[in-house]
């Protein structure tokens, strides 16, 4: 491909390398590691518990027992997949994008965008704070995630700055052409909304473009599975500009080889016109007919019912807590003990992660709610509703 920004990659001749290597604390080290920077930090995500349990989180279609619907883990493979592939043919540092795609939907809900959506109005209403997922997994990394250092003791992720905003900058619902990081090293505290800033790293740029690229082409895939767009696939087609056949990993595969050839330092990260327009029109027929219709529009009330359920009786617990364990011992031990890591009050030799809830402040009690919630499994939300409406 013709185009390379080897010379914007995110390698230590980079003016940006001593940011974006910035941890909060130093990690520890071993005297016979191999790894960069980058790769420290993708075998810390991998090893993460929340890592782990986006293999059981919905990506779109809510099928737990259909093994070729793709799970939320499974499109972070994708994203990676496309992300490397991209960042490989332009020159810039692969290690990088890994970790980024590899972490970027950690901070996802149970149900996916309407579990999101569900757990961003309570949250705005219980703490006056949106819920966005990109901000809840900047939240895990840097807070909830716990790992165990070489003495055994449970501390923070304490990921690279790089790829901390990676995470939090990292929304493919992006409807522009040529993206460009930004220049500024800023406090990330300071996102107060959803792709409020770009990326600080061509890499990140680069995994914000293919999140999109892979839920547009693999979302598709699925639906044709489901036989949700059976009536629908005429005007696919015309999108497309193909006959009868709509394979997954052609429409992938070209929009990666439009934006290699398309993109430059001058231009940004883009497409050419004819592929972008192609590419918006796209993503207006899958929110038309996926995201929107009435198949997947029919699970709403139920994930609705469920978190709510949860959040409820762990929220009576503030005031009553035998009550609320008389209904639902399991889930009540379960966030108890969850808590234990993060809160104010009893706290072992073993814990050097940092105190983040007041436990006599109601709010902070709230909001440890919401992201104990959030780190529920599909599977596991729905165990714990039977179990309080169970007699």
């Amino acid at each position: 491909m013709n185009n390379n920004l080897s010379n914007l990659a995110t390698t230590e001749n980079s003016p940006k390398w001593q940011h974006a290597i910035k941890r909060e604390k130093t990690l520890y080290t071993r005297s016979n590691d191999t790894r960069t920077e980058f790769e420290r930090d993708y075998t810390r995500i991998i090893h993460s518990m929340g890592y782990r349990r986006l293999k059981n989180k919905t990506q779109v279609f809510f099928s737990p027992q259909n093994d070729h619907i793709c799970t939320r883990i499974e499109h972070v493979v994708h994203v990676e997949s496309i992300s490397y592939t991209i960042a490989k043919n332009l020159g810039l540092n692969t290690d990088l994008t890994r970790a980024i795609a590899t972490a970027h939907d950690i901070g996802h809900s149970p149900f996916g965008h309407q579990g999101e959506s569900f757990l961003s109005e309570i949250s705005k209403r219980d703490i006056g704070e949106s819920f966005w997922h990109e901000k809840n997994g900047l939240q895990m990394v840097d807070k909830i995630e716990l790992l165990e250092d070489i003495e055994g003791n449970k501390q923070n992720m304490n990921l690279t700055y790089a790829v901390r905003d990676g995470i939090i900058s990292h929304c493919g619902e992006i409807d522009q052409n040529n993206l460009k990081p930004r220049d500024e090293y800023i406090d990330l505290a300071k996102y107060k909304k959803t792709n409020q800033f770009a990326p600080y790293t061509w890499e990140g740029c680069v995994v914000k473009v293919a999140d999109k690229i892979s839920y547009l082409g693999r979302d598709i895939a699925d639906a044709i599975t489901l036989g949700i767009l059976d009536k629908n696939l005429k005007e696919l087609y015309n999108i497309l500009n193909c006959n009868s056949v709509i394979n997954n990993t052609n429409i992938i595969s070209d929009l990666i080889y439009d934006l290699c050839m398309n993109s430059n330092s001058d231009d940004g990260l883009c497409f050419s016109n004819k592929t972008f327009e192609m590419v918006n029109n796209l993503k207006k027929f899958n929110y038309k007919k996926i995201y929107l219709s009435d198949k997947l529009l029919k699970s709403t009330h139920y994930f609705k019912l469920i978190l709510n359920t949860i959040y409820d009786l762990l929220k009576e617990s503030y005031k009553n807590m035998s009550k609320a364990e008389k209904i639902c011992p399991d889930l009540l031990n379960d966030f108890n003990d969850w808590l234990k890591n993060y809160w104010n009050l009893e706290r072992n030799a073993e814990n050097k992660n940092d105190v983040i809830f007041n436990i006599q402040d109601e709010k902070d009690y709230y909001k440890a709610i919401i992201l104990y919630i959030s780190g529920m499994t599909d599977n596991y939300a729905i165990d714990m509703y039977n179990k309080i409406i169970r007699f």
